[in-house]
C-alpha cells in the first residue's frame, strides 16, 4: 500500500468543515477516481494528502511512513501532482519545464546527470513532446501544455499520481488518449494513480475503484458499477439521474430528463 488515509478532517473555518473522517487507501498499479459535485472537497484532499494544507485530524502515511516525517525531497520521490492550474515560469521551454521534474534527484550545485536527461527525453517521447522540447509553453495550446505538465510529473519518476482534473484542456480524443496513458502507466510501471474528475463516464471507463464525495464525507467507495448508482449520484449532484447498463461494459449515466 503506497498511500494510507484514515478518519481525516480539515477546516478553513471550525464551524465549517470541508472534510469529516474521511479515509482511502492507494495500492500500485491501481487507478482510483474521485468523483463529486464543485465544493465536495476533491481538490482539498488531495493538497492534504500532500501536507499542501495541515488536517486537524486524522493520518497519513506514505510507504509505511508518516507524512511529517518525510522531507519534501523524499515525498517528491514518492509522488507527483498535477493541480488544476500548474505554475511555471514565463518563457521556459517545454523541456525546461520538463527537467523540472528531475529536482528531487539533482547533484551538488543542481548538476543534472546523464540518466536525468534520458529521463527527460523518455518521457517526451512518451507523450509526443520531442518536437516541441525548444518552444516556449507560453505558445502551446491548452491541451499540448496539459501533455508538458503531466510529463513534469512523469520525469519525477514517482510510485504514485495525484491528478486534479487532468482532462483540462482536452479534447474528447485527447482525454481518452490520456486516460489510456494513465491506465498503461499503472500496469507496467505498477503507478498508484489518484485523480479528481468531474467526467463520471470517462472515469469510471478507465478506472479500478471510484470513490464519490459529498459535502465533505465519502458516501460510496468500489468498483466503478456499485458506485455510479442512481441514488448515490442523485444525493451527490442534487439532480435526478438515470443509469444505462450494458452487459460485459461499464454503466453509463445521464442527468434524467
Amino acid at each position: 500500500m503506497i498511500l494510507r488515509a484514515e478518519h481525516l478532517r480539515f477546516a478553513y473555518r471550525p464551524d465549517r468543515p470541508v472534510l469529516q473522517d474521511v479515509s482511502l487507501w492507494l495500492a500500485p498499479g491501481r487507478i482510483c477516481v474521485l468523483l463529486g459535485a464543485n465544493g465536495s472537497g476533491k481538490s482539498t484532499l488531495l493538497r492534504l494528502l500532500l501536507g499542501h494544507l495541515p488536517a486537524s485530524a486524522g493520518t497519513i502515511e506514505w510507504d509505511g511512513k508518516p507524512l511529517r516525517a518525510l522531507r519534501p525531497m523524499d515525498l517528491a520521490r514518492l509522488v507527483a501532482y498535477l493541480p488544476q492550474s500548474p505554475a511555471y515560469e514565463p518563457g521556459q521551454t517545454v523541456g525546461e519545464v520538463l527537467r523540472v521534474g528531475r529536482t528531487p534527484y539533482l547533484g551538488p550545485f543542481g548538476t543534472e546527470s546523464a540518466r536525468d536527461l534520458q529521463v527527460v527525453r523518455d518521457a517526451a517521447d512518451l507523450l509526443q513532446l520531442t518536437e516541441l522540447l525548444d518552444r516556449p509553453v507560453d505558445e502551446l495550446s491548452g491541451g499540448q501544455r496539459q501533455r508538458v505538465f503531466l510529463g513534469r510529473a512523469l520525469a519525477q519518476e514517482p510510485r504514485a499520481f495525484l491528478l486534479d482534473e487532468p482532462n483540462t484542456f482536452l479534447d474528447l480524443r485527447h482525454q481518452a488518449n490520456l486516460w489510456q496513458l494513465l491506465r498503461r502507466l499503472g500496469r507496467e510501471r505498477n503507478l498508484a494513480i489518484l485523480a479528481a474528475s468531474h467526467d463520471l463516464n470517462l472515469s469510471a471507463a478507465f478506472a479500478d475503484e471510484l470513490l464519490l464525495l459529498h459535502d465533505g464525507r465519502l458516501i460510496a467507495g468500489g468498483p466503478p458499477a456499485d458506485v455510479l448508482r442512481p441514488d448515490l449520484l442523485s444525493r451527490a449532484y442534487g439532480l435526478g439521474i438515470d443509469r444505462l447498463d450494458r452487459p460485459g461494459k461499464t454503466p453509463i449515466v445521464f442527468p434524467a430528463v
